[in-house]
């Protein structure tokens, strides 16, 4: 079945059409909202085109959501000073924020008024681009030797078939954050392994019973995936560009009863923490309240901004494997992508190899405490002898890994199927139960987005 709007899409432009329900920011749509599209997309016929459809005029609008780097206009000054130098053009960027970007770029393709580069969020890369919106960068990155040195996670998440929507620009990861002081107090060293990873916190809660040792939140969905992956787990699969819950395969449901176990049989956690989000972990944390969380690879900087006394106790190991080695890790974060309504496409490619590779990439993530979106800038960071980086670098290299590559996923996520499996079971639901009504809800999902 089509939606509506993907039927007015294709009246406009040749290409798949499947609108999500989320974004990686948490945005949310409606039915209403979804109207409100199908209209903009009947006005959009008449005038298809990106901002430069007068002519070109050696400029280019950029889209950046604001907020990744603190303070990003000296940034990019300095890009566009480079640009200019490199090519003779300017650059017109706009800051938009994450909480109304996702409006945003449905209004302006809808209207036909995209920019001709836009930094786009992992998980809605595929949506814009199974809409026919962005310009297919798999020749250009492969003529420019490029293929091979991008960052596997994020490239899979720009990908639909074979077309790369998003070239990738940087990424974090989640690891586990740990108070370095508590853990020598306690005798116990980061752990390899997930029986290692239980000894600790049974360490941890003797010497410290004043501490979570490792409190499991709820509604954080993020928390959940890597033991899921690391019992030899899925998400979800694809079959012939049908997609089906794994979620209740006998793989997952072993790695998330290991996962709700740290809390219900092992006693690491809090029974408040059913209901937490990402954030109050690192709130917890940050009041030292917490020996140790699942959190991203920005988030350090924060803390110790947040909490200063802090400073020299923090530090971070990547999420152990069953039996060693490191389990899966969500690689979010921003693609570059081009905007087929750009007439300055060629252009459009100079900017994002500029921003995406070499001295501008390793700057911005310098500065954003994000890392780049290529093997080699990764490979430095993974070798730093900061403990606050080359763990996280590590996890990134070694293990990142992205949610299932649809549109649909986003309505799953919209919907919090899984914070919702994960509370039910922090609150008593048996895991086979609660793993299979999520699988029943994403199913519906993904049979009706068919």
């Amino acid at each position: 079945m089509v939606s509506m709007t993907g039927l007015l899409w294709r009246s406009c432009r040749k290409g798949n059409h499947m609108w999500s329900t989320s974004g990686p920011r948490g945005v949310r749509r409606t039915a209403a909202a979804l109207l409100a599209i199908s209209a903009l997309a009947l006005a959009g016929c008449a005038g298809q085109g990106g901002t430069n459809a007068g002519g070109s005029d050696r400029k280019l609008t950029v889209w950046i959501m604001e907020g990744t780097n603190p303070d990003a206009r000296p940034f990019f000054d300095e890009l566009s000073t480079a640009f200019r130098t490199q090519t003779g053009a300017t650059l017109d960027v706009q800051f938009v924020p994450w909480a109304s970007a996702h409006d945003k770029f449905v209004t302006s393709i809808a209207g036909g008024t995209t920019p001709d580069v836009a930094e786009v969020g992992t998980t809605w890369t595929g949506e814009f681009g199974a809409a026919g919106a962005l310009v297919d960068l798999a020749p250009r990155v492969q003529q420019a030797g490029l293929s091979d040195g991008l960052v596997k996670g994020l490239t899979e998440a720009g990908t639909v078939g074979t077309a790369l929507y998003g070239m990738p620009w940087y990424a974090g990861v989640r690891s586990i954050v740990y108070r370095t002081d508590v853990f020598t107090e306690a005798g116990v060293t980061p752990p390899t392994t997930w029986d290692e990873l239980v000894t600790a916190g049974q360490k941890i809660k003797a010497a410290r019973p004043d501490l979570i040792p490792f409190p499991i939140a709820g509604d954080n969905e993020y928390g959940v995936y890597p033991f899921v992956w690391g019992a030899g787990g899925q998400i979800a699969t694809q079959n012939g560009g049908a997609w089906t819950s794994a979620l209740d395969s006998p793989q997952a449901r072993q790695g998330i009863e290991f996962y709700a176990d740290l809390a219900l049989k092992h006693g690491l956690s809090t029974p408040a923490a059913a209901t937490w989000k990402e954030t109050d972990l690192r709130d917890a944390f940050t009041k030292g309240q917490a020996a140790m969380i699942i959190s991203g690879s920005w988030t350090p900087k924060s803390i110790l901004e947040s909490a200063p006394e802090l400073q020299g106790k923090v530090g971070a190991f990547p999420i152990p494997g069953p039996s060693g080695g490191l389990a899966g890790s969500f690689l979010g974060g921003s693609h570059l992508s081009i905007f087929e309504g750009s007439k300055n496409q060629d252009l459009a490619w100079q900017l994002v190899q500029l921003m995406s590779t070499g001295d501008f990439a390793a700057k911005w993530g310098a500065e954003s405490s994000f890392f780049p979106g290529t093997t080699a800038l990764l490979q430095q960071a993974a070798q730093s002898s900061d403990p606050l980086v080359a763990p996280f670098a590590k996890q990134m290299v070694e293990a990142g890994r992205s949610v299932p590559v649809t549109p649909l996923y986003g309505q799953v996520q919209g919907k919090k199927t899984i914070p919702a499996m994960m509370s039910a079971i922090l609150n008593g639901t048996p895991v086979d139960q609660a793993t299979s009504t999520a699988a029943t809800e994403m199913n519906k999902i993904f049979a009706g987005g068919a």
